[in-house]
């Protein structure tokens, strides 16, 4: 068994109205250098999406949150940030912005398993 090592995370938010700071959470990305691991878990809620914010098209919103997994993987269809390492994306990620796609702060925690830990952490802030 290994020995618990570092993780960061922060939940992914959905701010339709950024002056009135109301969200719900779409998703978590968690970082953990020692396992080489930045990954992330979204799952939009239609249902929620719609009573939450009625006027917002899920399919727009969808075309947000897609680019997320790409970042995580430095695939090159996510532009110029693909070239960064792991945690300069995973900070790129989680930057404070006044967007409808926001992150919470970051926090950390120990793990041996990150594929684990995310989602249970997903499982807990987003299902």
């Amino acid at each position: 068994m290994s020995e618990p090592c570092l993780f960061d995370y922060a939940i992914i938010r959905l701010v339709p109205n950024v002056e009135l700071e109301e969200f719900i959470n779409v998703g978590v990305i968690l970082s953990c250098p020692k396992f080489d691991f930045l990954d992330c878990l979204i799952g939009l809620n239609d249902e929620r999406l719609s009573a939450f914010a009625p006027d917002l098209d899920p399919a727009v919103v969808r075309g947000y949150l897609d680019i997320i997994p790409r970042i995580c993987a430095g695939d090159e269809s996510s532009g110029e940030i693909a070239h960064l390492t792991q945690r300069e994306r995973f900070y790129w990620l989680t930057a404070q912005r006044s967007t409808i796609i926001q992150s919470s702060p970051v926090h950390t925690g120990l793990t041996t398993d990150p594929g684990e830990t995310l989602e249970s952490l997903f499982a807990k802030a987003v299902s």
